[in-house]
């Protein structure tokens, strides 16, 4: 029963983290590590930074109203 609802909140945090996109400097990192492994893996806040720049940048990624 513990593992059934410890498997149910995993999958919850997965889908939320997903939903949210909280997970998009996991898988950079893990991009980075891989592909590029000589190279400086960035903090999150620069992360979020360069993601940032480049969504207000880039017209097609829609409108930041705030």
């Amino acid at each position: 029963m513990r593992s059934a609802v410890a498997r149910a909140l995993r999958g919850v945090r997965w889908y939320v983290r997903e939903l949210t996109d909280e997970s998009a400097y996991d898988r950079y990192v893990a991009h980075v590590r891989k592909d590029h492994p000589q190279a400086e893996v960035p903090s999150r806040r620069d992360f979020e930074r360069m993601r940032t720049d480049r969504q207000e940048g880039d017209p097609r990624q829609g409108f930041r109203c705030c």
